[in-house]
């Protein structure tokens, strides 16, 4: 598969995740947050809870959270810390790291608190 291709099913499962959080009461923060340190698929807010997402699309969804390996972890994290600080407003709030793990034709997998939190 091209990159491109793969680079356009991963912004389709970006939006995809972004209508099921909703659907599940979550709010747009911010989509595609990049930072030096890496990027954050989505960061949702849903009463005081902040979320940042990592989105994965695969054929099946053990392969999508087999996807989501430590170094990953780390980019999202560190880039957590940047929104958190450049962001204050969120300084009291709950933060949580969840994933959204897309398998085309089937319901999306939310994993709740899927990895560490901020330092």
């Amino acid at each position: 598969m091209s990159r491109s291709t793969n680079h356009r099913r991963g912004i389709m499962a970006e939006y995809a995740a972004l209508a099921y959080l909703t659907c599940k009461g979550y709010r747009l923060v911010a989509m595609r947050y990049k930072t030096k340190l890496g990027e954050i698929d989505l960061i949702m807010r849903r009463g005081r809870t902040l979320t940042f997402v990592e989105v994965k699309a695969r054929s099946n969804h053990a392969d999508a959270a087999h996807a989501i390996h430590s170094k990953n972890q780390s980019r999202v994290m560190q880039a957590a810390q940047l929104f958190l600080t450049q962001h204050p407003t969120y300084q009291d709030y709950e933060v949580r790291f969840d994933a959204l793990l897309i398998a085309w034709y089937r319901w999306p997998h939310h994993l709740v608190h899927a990895f560490g939190s901020p330092s």
